[in-house]
């Protein structure tokens, strides 16, 4: 699991799904999380522009630049779709954070050749998140 979330986190350009405006919610931490690393990040919301700072938006495929890894913080009905949007988008890194997997999800990710992060730690652990 290790390599693995170094090969994640070596990327410099990040996208949370599931990013919330919410502070309380874990879509935001994840947000909030990438920004204490110094790291640049979109945030993926159907309705949001902006959340924390970070220019937000509806769907992957409209994001303005290429991104090193997608952090996945939905229900796992949406993650399932997330799967085949990340897929189309040519992002190569998922991590489905803590409750947004599926079965399903898991195994079309496996499918498609997406290198995967999925039961187990949490991106706030790695990236040492701190509550401020």
């Amino acid at each position: 699991m290790d390599s693995r979330i170094e090969s994640f986190l070596a990327g410099s350009v990040f996208a949370v799904a599931g990013a919330s405006a919410d502070r309380a919610k874990y879509g935001n931490k994840v947000l909030r999380a990438y920004q204490q690393a110094g790291r640049k990040v979109f945030g993926i919301h159907p309705r949001e522009t902006k959340i924390e700072g970070a220019p937000s938006f509806a769907k992957l495929s409209e994001l303005p630049e290429k991104i090193d890894g997608l952090s996945i913080v939905t229900p796992p009905a949406v993650t399932e779709k997330l799967v085949e949007e990340a897929a189309a988008a040519g992002v190569k890194r998922l991590w489905m954070q803590p409750g947004a997997e599926s079965p399903a999800a898991i195994a079309r990710a496996k499918e498609l050749g997406l290198e995967l992060i999925s039961g187990g730690p949490c991106v706030l652990v790695a990236l040492h998140y701190q509550e401020r």
